[in-house]
């Protein structure tokens, strides 16, 4: 059910339709897009969603589609249904090359093409349009057989008419014998212009004379020029071979028509089974309009879902953004979320903010896709199905009916709480309004807590607070506010889903340029509390905007954890399968060598034997032997051990590297006694048991000032040591830091905040505050803080940005979120 009547013109369909139209070939494509309904059935909005889809990889891959020759000939084969009616030659024509079409599509989808495997057609949906299609290559044929490729009844169409046409040829040439015999004598005579020629006037050959001169040549005036200053005089020689033209002539004619009857009769039987190729034609020319349409707008086919709901991103109003085309600008994108635990979305927000542009987005596109159109939004949306969508906007007053613009609403709001159920959206614009704000505001909470029961969907945009505190109170609805840029002073056309909107009425009025008196005056009649909620209001919503993009940073570092702890455990479990296969391995060459050694002390044994020596000194040579195979075991277990040894050294030491942290392992080697220098100035230096380095800047007495990266520090020169790495292997070394210093840092992360307030002061004492929390900021490790220092005259926002853009460590700077502060707050980001 759609609600109410004037339903697509109030969401701009009716304009949609408009331009479908100019994009079909033929009458038959533009009846399709009159009868084109909104569809509630999900298999067959899928399917027409489908076709449309193929026509626009056909179009965007250039396929060489045939669409030539799309004639709308049903009404004349119609006409042939009738007895002894036939079709014109054009008809004729027009016949001939739209079934040619027709065959050409069957045959283009049916058609396999060589990239693709057996049985696979590139456009399934659309073949499927074309397989049960009669298609009439005989008639095609037939055609051409009387018609020529210029839609023409061909000489030989039948021996009559070719005997007819050779004697009108032959009687034609005859005649212009004649005259140009008779013309040539009027010139010799000065009776005819030397450049004049024989025209045709009625049908018949004449010859053109000076109105004075006419009786100097026998024969009969047809006419006269429009000057007066010629007559068109037939001479009587000729007259009988015009008449037996005109005879001729009539003849042709008559053999043509008993030509198309035949023709006609032969085709009547069929009538039927081509009207429905016909329709198989307008089918096709409605999709590929669709399509093109699609392409203009950059349309998708979103994913589709057999249940109300909506999940759109960068949804965008194709009319609108057709219009703002024209001025160089575009639409902005919608974002919108309904589904089955937040169905009803409350927009509020200022004047002119967006909100019916929004409500009407939402009516338009889904009517669309309902109707099987493409809509323009990003393809990681989803589209649901409602059975039903009302709708509520604009001024609605009828004279005919008496009714007022507040009577209207609600009679429209009386036939959505009777009809509307959970598969129905509505879309409400100004919900409340036109009546005494009070009791206006009590109905519409009273109607919105009925449609909440009911289950319905909705998109319903208000200024009532009382209707923002109800979605804030109750399971299924929920606020969204269209943004607006408190320091612009302009509307940013955005929504944002979970907060509610203020409308700025006090800030709108003041850019408007009303006086501040009359401003006052109206704060002091809705009182203090009023405004203030208006301003609590929207220091919340910034507020949560801020912690909502802390909860995203949150998630995004739990995930970054678990993808490291989950790397780091398979990395764990690839050491241990190394290192027990290194042992099976160990093992396994350990006893081959044993084995060898057996077999060595067997040789030896059976030796001994052949020699016959004696039974001592065959006991000395066993004893050897065991004394062998004891030391060659020892070597061979302490060689593996080793081996593994080594090997889990490389893994564990690879692992380590890895990680973002290393600990420093002691070395097993002495260290060698170095003779130090002194340190003077340009030295590289460390603090005693610690390893960041940096350089000496001035020596004062017993103090040095030394550069560590960005920071400076004043120190006691007996507490530092030269440095003798390079400068490449500073920044490859791992840092030791003491358990003290650790503790320090630990201490001054925690209480350090991201934020500094600089409002009021001067500039020296701005900056060297700045200086100080940007020193402390690069210390601690922080990624990103806030500076707030206001709008003003922006000479401090301009000192604080001149430090910071010298500071090495700095990323980037810009301005904060327009709902979080804007350009009164300066938001630095460090690397």
């Amino acid at each position: 059910m759609i609600y109410p009547h004037n339903f697509e013109h109030k969401i701009g369909f009716e304009q949609i339709r408009d331009l479908l139209k100019l994009k079909c070939l033929s009458t038959l494509g533009k009846d399709r897009v009159d009868e084109m309904i909104f569809s509630k059935n999900f298999d067959e909005i899928n399917e027409y969603l489908a076709q449309t889809n193929e026509f626009l990889q056909i179009i965007q891959e250039k396929v060489n589609f045939p669409d030539q020759f799309f004639f709308d000939v049903r009404p004349s084969l119609k006409r042939v249904r009738i007895e002894g009616m036939y079709l014109e030659e054009q008809e004729l024509f027009d016949l001939r090359r739209s079934l040619d079409t027709i065959i050409k599509i069957v045959q283009f989808l049916k058609e396999i093409p060589e990239d693709h495997k057996e049985d696979e057609l590139p456009y399934p949906h659309l073949s499927k349009l074309a397989g049960d299609i009669f298609t009439f290559p005989r008639i095609v044929k037939a055609i051409d057989q009387i018609v020529d490729k210029y839609g023409k009844i061909k000489d030989n169409a039948s021996p009559e008419l070719l005997n007819i046409r050779r004697e009108l040829a032959n009687t034609t040439a005859g005649i212009s014998r004649s005259l140009n015999r008779i013309l040539k004598g009027a010139q010799s005579d000065g009776y005819v212009e030397k450049d004049a020629t024989p025209t045709v006037r009625d049908g018949r050959l004449v010859i053109p004379v000076a109105p004075a001169l006419k009786r100097k040549i026998r024969g009969i005036v047809h006419d006269e020029s429009a000057s007066g200053k010629t007559v068109f005089i037939e001479p009587a020689e000729v007259v009988e071979a015009n008449n037996r033209i005109r005879e001729l002539e009539g003849e042709e004619r008559k053999e043509i028509i008993r030509i198309l009857t035949d023709f006609s009769s032969q085709l009547r039987p069929l009538v039927n089974e081509i009207l429905s190729s016909y329709e198989f034609l307008a089918e096709i020319d409605f999709i590929r309009a669709k399509a093109h349409l699609a392409n203009e707008m950059e349309a998708i086919k979103p994913t589709m879902k057999n249940n109300p709901m909506i999940k759109w991103d960068t949804a965008i109003h194709p009319l609108l953004q057709k219009a703002l085309a024209k001025q160089n600008k575009k639409a902005i994108p919608l974002d919108i979320e309904l589904n089955i635990t937040q169905r009803i979305l409350i927009i509020s927000g200022p004047n002119a903010g967006g909100k019916s542009v929004c409500l009407k987005t939402v009516g338009l596109l889904q009517y669309m896709v309902q109707c099987g159109m493409l809509i323009p939004l990003h393809e990681s949306s989803e589209v649901g199905i409602f059975n039903s969508i009302f709708m509520d906007i604009g001024d609605e007053q009828s004279l005919e009916d008496d009714l007022s613009t507040y009577s209207s609403h609600l009679t429209n709001m009386k036939a959505m709480v009777k009809n509307c159920d959970e598969n129905s959206l509505l879309l409400i614009d100004e919900f409340g309004s036109g009546t005494e704000p009070q009791i206006g505001g009590a109905i519409a909470e009273a109607l919105l807590k009925k449609f909440n029961e009911q289950g319905t969907y909705g998109v319903i945009t208000t200024h009532y607070q009382n209707l923002k505190h109800f979605a804030e109170d109750h399971q299924g609805i929920i606020n969204g506010a269209m943004l607006y840029d408190r320091h612009h002073m302009q509307a940013l056309f955005q929504l944002e889903i979970g907060n509610p909107g203020s409308s700025f009425a006090v800030e709108i009025a003041r850019k408007i340029g009303l006086p501040e008196e009359i401003i006052t005056d109206a704060s002091n009649i809705v009182g203090a509390e009023y405004i203030n909620a208006d301003k609590y209001l929207q220091d919340i919503v910034r507020d949560k905007q801020y912690w909502e993009r802390k909860r995203r940073n949150i998630r995004l570092k739990e995930k970054q954890m678990e993808q490291t702890i989950e790397k780091y455990s398979k990395e764990v479990e690839t050491l241990n399968k190394e290192k027990k296969q290194i042992i099976r391995d160990a093992k396994q060459e350990a006893e081959n060598l044993l084995k060898e050694s057996n077999a060595r002390i067997e040789n030896t044994i059976r030796s001994i034997k052949e020699a016959q020596a004696e039974k001592e000194k065959t006991k000395d040579v066993r004893q050897d032997l065991e004394d062998f195979k004891e030391k060659i075991a020892q070597i061979d277990a302490q060689e593996q051990k080793d081996k593994i040894a080594k090997k889990m050294e490389r893994l564990i030491e690879k692992q380590e590297r890895k990680k973002n942290k290393k600990k420093e392992t002691p070395s097993a080697k002495s260290p060698r006694v170095i003779k130090e220098e002194p340190i003077q100035v340009g030295s590289r230096v460390r603090i005693k048991g610690q390893r960041t380095t940096g350089e000496v800047l001035e020596i004062n007495g017993t103090n040095a000032t030394v550069l560590f990266g960005q920071l400076k520090t004043t120190t006691k020169l007996n507490k530092l040591e030269k440095s003798n790495s390079t400068p490449k292997e500073e920044t490859t070394a791992t840092t030791f830091i003491s358990g003290q210093t650790h503790d320090s840092m630990h201490d001054k992360k925690l209480n350090f905040k991201q934020e500094i307030d600089v409002r009021g002061m001067r500039g020296d004492e701005a900056l060297q505050a700045v200086t100080y929390f940007i020193d402390d900021a690069i210390l601690v490790g922080v990624s990103r803080v806030r500076i707030l220092h206001g709008t003003g005259t922006g000479i401090l926002r301009s000192l604080i940005r001149d430090y910071l853009s010298g500071i090495g460590g700095v990323k980037n700077y810009h301005d904060e979120h327009v709902q979080l502060g804007g350009s009164g707050i300066t938001v630095v980001e460090f690397y």
